[in-house]
């Protein structure tokens, strides 16, 4: 008989919240990349705070903030080539940040525009997907087309806990294994589906484990622990470009802010449990007061780069926002490269709709 509870899982953890570690596991990172893997951390607080505050302005549409989840997502793409692919889903802005994708873009994102979609042809981001668990299988195919083609890019999917209940995520691990394709599952697991904990939509202890049953790796992180992030995705790639298949890591943080701009988050967890991770987890925090320790951070810089990203975050919406353009019928531009004869009538009679004004 097999019982989980004989499954031992330890979490991978290099920086304890306190700014402490092995000190020759810190050795190994050079002082230039601690400074910019907490710069990007730092700038993308200050995005996200400021993305916040604009929704509530009715300047963006519904926003769902990823405060809390920097050193996941930014530890996890920085252990990335530029040509690897990344599957986002629409909390992954950070991610999408750090792999290139323009400030800019992301405020016609948010903004609701057709263009804001479509991503760069020189970036190998899929487009953001709102469906919950849908990139799974959108990666699984790119990895696996990957490996036909003899290419040596990795593909690595984001997706929070609440998509780990969904039947894509199942057929995804499933095929990935069975086909040994190059492709990384990267559970942010931040304890909450919506409003749903975590305890309450999976039996199993830990996310990770659940790699096991379809023949893969699985590995637990402290999700708030930029170093471990960055240490556990890069072993995860290089497994997986060297012809090992797949891998699921699940990254243990936790979302400070409401699950989108819709919801109430005081509705279903109280204050004293986000205060906890407040006060004691930041992902910030503890990277920092490693730079401290070792001189190479002081509060005069942090301020001055606040500064600077804050006027940066005001051209890129400038930017955004100057000439915006757009309306039903360019929607149809942006479904297939070649459209089909049934959407080029589609799009003609919105058109004509257009001119006898029923439609924007």
């Amino acid at each position: 008989m097999f019982d989980q509870n004989e499954l031992q899982f330890e979490m991978v953890q290099l920086l304890d919240e306190n700014g402490n570690g092995d000190e020759q596991e810190l050795a190994s990172f050079s002082d230039e990349f601690l400074v910019t893997l907490y710069r990007w951390m730092r700038k993308a607080r200050v995005i996200d705070e400021r993305l916040l505050k604009m929704q509530r302005q009715g300047r963006i549409g519904t926003y769902a903030p990823f405060s809390g989840q920097e050193a996941a997502q930014i530890g996890s793409v920085m252990a990335l080539r530029k040509d690897d692919w990344i599957f986002p889903s629409y909390r992954e802005i950070a991610a999408c940040l750090v792999h290139g994708l323009p400030l800019a873009q992301i405020f016609q994102y948010v903004r609701g525009r057709v263009i804001g979609k479509r991503m760069p042809d020189d970036l190998n981001i899929f487009p953001i997907q709102i469906i919950i668990g849908a990139q799974t299988l959108h990666a699984t195919g790119c990895a696996w087309a990957t490996k036909l083609k003899g290419e040596t890019q990795v593909s690595v999917c984001y997706f929070g806990d609440g998509a780990t209940s969904e039947g894509d995520f199942h057929e995804a691990l499933n095929f990935a294994a069975v086909y040994r394709v190059p492709v990384i599952f990267f559970c942010q697991n931040n304890h909450y589906a919506i409003s749903v904990p975590v305890h309450k939509q999976t039996a199993s202890r830990t996310i990770a484990q659940k790699a096991l049953a379809y023949g893969m790796k699985g590995v637990l992180v402290d999700g708030n622990d930029a170093l471990a992030v960055y240490k556990t995705m890069k072993q995860a790639v290089e497994a997986a470009r060297n012809g090992e298949g797949p891998m699921l890591i699940e990254a243990l943080t936790y979302r400070l802010g409401p699950h989108t701009t819709a919801d109430d988050p005081t509705k279903y967890r109280n204050a004293e449990e986000v205060e906890q991770w407040k006060r004691k987890k930041d992902p910030l925090h503890r990277l920092r007061v490693l730079l401290e320790k070792r001189g190479l951070w002081t509060e005069a810089q942090e301020e001055a780069w606040v500064a600077q990203v804050n006027e940066e975050v005001t051209a890129a919406y400038e930017e955004a926002t100057a000439n915006e353009t757009g309306s039903l019928v360019d929607i149809f531009d942006y479904v297939y490269g070649k459209p089909s004869k049934l959407l080029q009538e589609q799009q003609q009679e919105v058109a004509r709709r257009k001119q006898r004004k029923e439609v924007k």
